[in-house]
């Protein structure tokens, strides 16, 4: 049989992504299983973020439903092409010295020291105002009309898993939307005031970016 390269950490890393999609707690994942490396430092610093994209209302925020850990297993796995090589010399410097020797991107490095250099020194120190306004400085300029040709920033991707993790959660698909397991009849025509909130099971309706 030829070797297809695939291992018990894909399985086991692959297992267990599926895992939270489909809405297992956080804490059954098994982190060791997979090659991306997180410091204690990052994974704060993505809650934080995950916590600025949604934060805590009537429903609890990305951050509280653990949205930080699917991301860091998502990009240990290249969900949505984050572990494809980079754009190369199309890059700006302050992408570029985050790249790892294979030419792809450490998503994480990079979004620990955008936050700090936004903070303007150490992002954890600061208050939730500031962490708030450095957070929200990064996807201003993420999604800001700029050159089409333009390499997109890193944001862009950080911020669709962070909505992803959050309403493949059960607190995103079933509390922040409204979700029926089983629909009792069809409805062609529904009540819709504002406020009302869209359902999980509308895959036609719910976009995560």
């Amino acid at each position: 049989m030829a070797d297809t390269g695939w291992t018990r950490r894909d399985t086991l890393g692959g297992a267990a992504l599926f895992a939270l999609v489909v809405g297992l707690p956080v804490a059954v994942v098994r982190m060791t299983d997979t090659d991306e490396t997180a410091s204690d430092r990052q994974r704060t610093m993505l809650r934080e973020a995950a916590q600025a994209v949604i934060p805590r209302t009537t429903t609890p925020g990305a951050g509280d439903v653990g949205a930080q850990d699917f991301v860091i297993l998502a990009l240990a796995h290249g969900l949505d092409g984050t572990r494809a090589p980079a754009a190369g010399a199309a890059l700006p410097v302050t992408v570029t010295r985050h790249l790892r020797r294979d030419g792809t991107l450490d998503y994480l490095d990079w979004l620990e020291w955008q936050l700090d250099a936004n903070a303007r020194g150490d992002f954890l120190r600061e208050g939730p105002v500031r962490r708030m306004a450095a957070v929200e400085a990064i996807d201003r300029a993420a999604f800001a009309e700029t050159d089409r040709a333009a390499p997109e920033s890193p944001w862009k991707k950080l911020k669709a898993l962070i909505l992803t993790a959050y309403y493949t959660s059960e607190a995103g698909a079933s509390r922040e939307l409204q979700y029926e397991l089983v629909p009792g009849r069809f409805d062609p025509d529904l009540p819709f005031v504002p406020g009302s909130r869209a359902w999980s099971s509308d895959w036609t309706a719910v976009e995560f970016s």
